[in-house]
């Protein structure tokens, strides 16, 4: 996987993380903190979380083949002879 690929992923991660915390900034200053809205901002950066850490292993693994397999190639690339 291209490292602008991953670049881009991380990107839209931290905008889908500031775009909660300030949700979650505006919801507390229009009233009083509750329990639920702690508990749903929580989960809601722990599904963040896992899917960052789902989508990087799953880059991750496909560049280490990439990798292996440009290693062990007979050559045939553009850069092969």
């Amino acid at each position: 996987m291209p490292f602008w690929m991953f670049m881009r992923l991380q990107a839209a991660a931290g905008r889908f993380v500031a775009g909660a915390w300030r949700r979650w900034r505006r919801a507390t200053a229009e009233a009083g903190f509750s329990t639920a809205e702690g508990l749903a901002g929580a989960a809601l950066a722990v599904v963040a979380l896992i899917a960052i850490w789902a989508a990087m292993r799953a880059f991750g693994l496909d560049i280490i083949t990439w990798m292996q397999d440009q290693i062990t190639s007979s050559g045939g690339g553009a850069g092969g002879g």
